[in-house]
Order: C-alpha cells, then sequence, then structure tokens
C-alpha cells in the first residue's frame, strides 16, 4: 500500500496561466451546451469512434452521444445507478455500479458482467471512478457517499476509503492505498507508469509510480486541490473539475481555467472523431469545448 510522501507542490504561477502557447483551449473556442435536461450528469467516456458515454444517476441510465450527428440517446436504462465509467480494450464499457457497490463490465449489446461484488468479504463503500492501465488490470475508487437508494446501512462498509487495484483476469481486487481522506477521481498515464489520484475532501490531487504487480510507489503532491472526475491529454496535462475545469502541466503548475456555468461540474474527457473535444459533465447539463489539444488515443 502506498503512503504519501509530502513534497511540495510546484509553483502554480501566473506565468504558465498567462502564456498564450500554454492554453489548451482552441483560440476563440467556447463552450457548447449540449442539453440541460439531465438529473446530475456524470462519468464521461468516449468510445474509439469518439461517440460519448455518459451517466445520469439520478435517473439511473447511461446516454450515448453520437460524435457524428451530436443526438443524445438513452443506452442503457436501468444502470445499476451507473457512475465512473471506462472502456476497456475489447470495447466494453466498464462501471463503477453504485445501487449494489460493484464493478460492471458492460458489452456493446448491454450484456453485463459483475466483475467486482466484494471486497475482504465485505461490501465496498461505493465506487466512484475507474480508469484501466494498458494490460488490462483496473484501479478505481472506493470513497463513501451514502445514497438514499441503498437497501443496506449508509455506514462505512470497509476500513476506510481507498483506492484498489484488480488485476488482469482476477476477481481479487489489492488495496493499493491507505491513508487518503476521500479519494474520488483518478487517471493514469497511457504508457501506465503513473497514477494521478485527487482526495476531494483533503483538497489535494497526488500522483503515484505504477508497480507492475499494481501497488503504488513514491506519491507526491501534485496540486493543491482536490478533483471530482479528471482526464488526461496526449501533452502530459491533467484536468481537474469541480468549479469548472483547472489545467495542470505534467509539472503541476495551472496552465489555464474554463469557467463552466453549472453549480458543479463532475467530470471530463475528450471526445469527438478527432478526440479534439472536451466534454463537460455539469449538473444538469453537458457541454462540449474545442480543444488545442487532443485526447490519448484509445485502449
Amino acid at each position: 500500500m502506498a503512503a504519501l510522501w509530502m513534497m511540495p507542490c510546484r509553483a502554480q504561477t501566473n506565468q504558465a496561466a498567462a502564456d498564450p502557447a500554454n492554453k489548451v483551449t482552441a483560440q476563440g473556442a467556447s463552450l457548447k451546451l449540449i442539453s440541460d435536461s439531465f438529473a446530475f450528469t456524470e462519468g464521461p467516456s468516449a468510445d474509439r469512434q469518439g461517440n460519448v458515454f455518459f451517466t445520469d444517476q439520478p435517473n439511473d441510465r447511461i446516454v450515448r452521444w453520437d460524435a457524428g450527428s451530436g443526438v443524445l440517446s438513452d443506452w442503457l436504462k436501468p444502470s445499476g445507478r451507473s457512475n465512473g465509467t471506462y472502456f476497456d480494450h475489447q470495447g466494453n464499457l466498464l462501471t463503477c455500479a453504485d445501487e449494489n457497490n460493484q464493478l460492471w463490465s458492460i458489452t456493446p449489446s448491454g450484456e453485463i458482467t459483475v466483475l467486482i461484488k466484494q471486497v475482504r468479504d465485505k461490501q465496498l463503500n461505493g465506487p466512484n471512478d475507474l480508469w484501466i492501465r494498458p494490460d488490462g488490470g483496473i484501479y478505481f475508487t472506493d470513497p463513501l457517499y451514502p445514497r438514499d437508494y441503498w437497501e443496506r446501512s449508509p455506514a462505512m462498509q470497509q476500513d476506510g476509503q481507498h483506492v484498489y487495484f484488480l488485476p488482469k483476469g482476477s476477481s481479487k481486487p489489492i488495496q493499493v492505498t491507505q491513508d487518503l481522506q476521500q479519494p474520488n477521481g483518478l487517471i493514469g498515464t497511457p504508457d501506465g507508469k503513473k497514477l494521478y489520484v485527487a482526495d476531494i475532501r483533503g483538497r489535494k490531487t497526488y500522483v503515484y509510480q505504477i508497480q507492475e504487480d499494481g501497488q503504488l510507489k513514491n506519491a507526491q503532491l501534485f496540486c493543491e486541490m482536490g478533483s471530482d472526475g479528471m482526464t488526461i491529454d496526449k501533452e502530459g496535462n491533467i484536468y481537474l473539475t469541480g468549479r469548472g475545469v483547472s489545467v495542470f502541466n505534467p509539472a503541476g503548475e495551472q496552465i489555464e481555467h474554463i469557467p463552466v456555468p453549472s453549480g458543479w461540474t463532475a467530470n471530463v474527457t475528450f471526445g469527438g472523431s478527432q478526440r479534439n473535444l472536451l466534454f463537460i459533465t455539469a449538473s444538469q447539463s453537458v457541454y462540449t469545448l474545442e480543444m488545442r489539444t487532443r485526447g490519448v488515443d484509445p485502449l
């Protein structure tokens, strides 16, 4: 299990944020509202064609945004109260199915396989977000956010709020953090060497070195900001959410802030056929924003 090394965050200089060369949004681009007809949007992920799938958890559905037409359609309902999502190598959509605190794999035709039901013979607190490393291993966060639709006790089920790793082909997750207050969003680098984890209650984001066995080492404080969901672009910039979208370069310097006119920005990903549209889930709304950068290539 990883222990935190409290290394000071690198300076988030005004110069870095002000330099036009650092801007990640396309010149002259502005937010485009796709729809504001949802209860609470979360968990966007793009498939290989750039179509984005996101969750509307209170309405228990996964919605598909078509990259070609821009049309929205219900893809799966009910969806196990899915929250965070991520596509695997086979094109299956993995989801944090919060209704029964499980991890699901959903085929393109909608067939569901439950990957995880319990850890240490107990229910999880409530899987929230996940990332799949290049070899197929899965990292996921397990914070506690009591839900009014749970039939179980709202109390903590595990001995804390942790990050877990599920090796490819295994059904037994390994706990890989021990001292985060409330891990939420996470994202890894496409080479599978680093994992960024947001401690939303601690208002900090950390970066870890990923070991071959899935363990995390050499935790360093990346920035003094927590996050709900998060993503990464091809330049290695990290996108944190909450009050809009805050973008940090790999050195931990904030280089841009994208205001979003909603009470809370929950998550973000890159979509579209060129993977140059930032897709933003924000409370009752979803937005797109044309970017200078592109998202990383799909698995």
